[in-house]
């Protein structure tokens, strides 16, 4: 694709008697990338308008931009910068600008008004969407938008993967498979024919099996299908049968793949020509795939705005169908692994298939070790929803127990009453999930009301140490249990520590002191008599007592003492 100015310029389309005709619409372009990477706001002169190319938007480089898409990096929607920048790239006949999502809530009446006076778009990048990823793919959209038609386009839906790869098998009159940049198999055809145990494999799998990735790459074989522009024929070898295979690309961008494996006979001569049409009509449905995603993608979005109190309800209830008023509730689940990816998505893909056992309608959100999930179209009497989230997290928790280990651990949500309202119910999971995971709590499962002592003591832990756990565990400075853990420090055995945690634990006793910690009454009494001077602890005080004690807790519950 040719460059004009640094920006990226799609190629003119020939039409008849080899006139140039206009390149891609914003509509054309649209389409083709579907609706996950961006979201149109306002579109003042419809959306037939077109795109000559793409580029980022440089303050400090105020060039002309005539049909262009501009990207607004680093300008945030919601300020008076973004109209500022919405109003020159109309002045300089920009067609749209497109802005990331900032903060939350709707967007200024006035950024709105600047893109209808200037009859600029506006559009929004999605949040799970990067800059670099939709630099990619609007790319590759305008290469594949300003391509003639191709009838094969019409006759499958956009993002169609399997009848797609359905339509070509036919074609080319193999097996085929259609994958990723990294072999996942995103579709695959239906055959008739008996496939060879590596076709098996790899759709079992979802993927080329791993043995074969490697060997396949120390081959190079990988770096000459992606530098290749044609289709490369691999003989058949052994049980393996012939295969052919095709790089999918717009725009300088590889997509992925077409693998078309023999069936039940050779491969006919036509083959390579027909995949080879086949890649230029996979580019469309790769792109719409990889831009779009998932519908279930979209949805986890719109949960997750919404739990961080920056989304809409209304938007949760258009991706989910779960109505905007009826009883919901949230579970946040740890499951004491280490958290890496795999073991988050592994999670993620169980309890989204166990709850659909136990009559809930879930959202699944990875989160930092462990999931959130949002139960939806729980019970309209709100003791039975009670009820429905009680038993859904029992069973999950013995689920994710038998597949991650024993510290698995669930904290249940409050049950409220529409959508808008579980932040609620998050923030009171994340509570007594907390609590389940304390230092002497066997529980696995609870709500906050069943642990709501522990929950005051982290709170009240949390005031004594800052703003929270991550602030440390050491009691504040120049308290009187700070200095009894410098002077046992200087002195060694810990000695101080000990003797104040049995004389508060039971309750300034001394006769039962002094039993538990092996000692005499009177050695107690003298201990006790040091342990004053050197900390300035008054033990007649109830005040410095609860401090005391609060501070000799936490250090138990982090191991700071034995």
């Amino acid at each position: 694709m040719p460059t004009e100015g640094g920006r990226m310029v799609p190629d003119a389309m020939a039409g008849p008697g080899g006139d140039a005709v206009p390149g891609p619409t914003l509509n054309r372009l649209l389409s083709v990338m579907g609706a996950g990477a961006l979201e149109l706001c306002v579109a003042p002169r419809g959306l037939e308008v077109v795109v000559e190319g793409v580029t980022v938007l440089d303050p400090l480089d105020r060039g002309p931009a005539r049909g262009q898409v501009l990207l607004a990096v680093g300008v945030d929607p919601r300020s008076a910068a973004a109209v500022d920048a919405v109003r020159e790239a109309a002045g300089s006949g920009a067609v749209a600008v497109v802005f990331g999502q900032g903060g939350s809530g709707p967007l200024p009446g006035a950024l709105r008004a600047a893109a209808e006076d200037g009859g600029t778009a506006l559009l929004l990048r999605t949040a799970w969407c990067g800059w670099t990823e939709l630099v990619g793919a609007l790319r590759a959209g305008l290469v594949l938008s300003g391509s003639p038609a191709d009838p094969a386009v019409s006759a499958v839906p956009p993002g169609d993967l399997n009848g797609l790869a359905d339509a070509v098998a036919v074609l080319v009159g193999g097996a085929v498979t259609i994958e990723d940049l990294e072999s996942r198999v995103l579709a695959y055809s239906s055959t008739k024919e008996e496939v060879d145990e590596l076709r098996r494999l790899t759709i079992l799998g979802r993927r080329v099996p791993e043995w074969r990735v490697s060997a396949m790459r120390e081959a190079g074989f990988f770096r000459a299908l992606w530098g290749s522009g044609d289709v490369i024929h691999r003989p058949a070898h052994g049980d393996n049968p012939e295969r052919l295979v095709v790089a999918v690309r717009a725009g300088g961008e590889v997509l992925g793949s077409i693998w078309v494996a023999a069936a039940g006979g050779d491969l006919p001569p036509h083959a390579f020509d027909t995949l080879r049409s086949a890649a230029r009509v996979a580019a469309t449905h790769l792109l719409h795939h990889r831009s779009h995603r998932s519908h279930a993608r979209l949805a986890e979005d719109a949960a997750r705005a919404l739990l961080d109190g920056r989304g809409s309800a209304a938007v949760l209830t258009e991706r989910t169908g779960i109505p905007a008023r009826g009883h919901c509730a949230v579970l946040a689940v740890r499951t004491g692994a280490s958290g890496r990816a795999e073991e988050t998505a592994k999670l993620c893909a169980l309890l989204a298939v166990r709850c659909g056992a136990y009559d809930v309608t879930p959202v699944v959100l990875p989160v930092d070790r462990g999931a959130l999930v949002l139960l939806g179209a729980l019970h309209q009497d709100v003791r039975r929803a009670g009820e429905q989230v009680a038993r859904t997290g029992a069973a999950l928790v013995r689920q994710v127990a038998d597949t991650f280990g024993p510290d698995a651990r669930i904290g249940l949500g409050t049950v409220v009453e529409t959508l808008a309202d579980l932040p609620g119910s998050r923030r009171s999971a994340d509570l007594a999930l907390r609590a389940l995971l304390s230092p002497g709590e066997h529980r696995t499962v609870a709500f906050a009301s069943e642990v709501a002592e522990t929950i005051a003591l982290n709170q009240m832990l949390d005031t004594l140490t800052g703003t929270g756990t991550e602030t440390g565990t050491e009691p504040a400075p120049d308290t009187p249990v700070a200095r009894l853990l410098a002077y046992d420090a200087g002195h060694g055995g810990g000695t101080m520590v000990r003797t104040l945690r049995a004389y508060l634990d039971h309750f300034g006793h001394v006769p039962d002191t002094a039993r538990a910690l092996g000692v005499h009454a009177n050695s107690l009494r003298h201990r006790i008599g040091r342990l004053t001077e050197v900390s300035g602890l008054d033990l007649g005080s109830p005040d410095a007592r609860l401090l005391a004690q609060l501070q000799l807790r936490l250090l138990e519950r982090e191991g700071g003492q034995d």
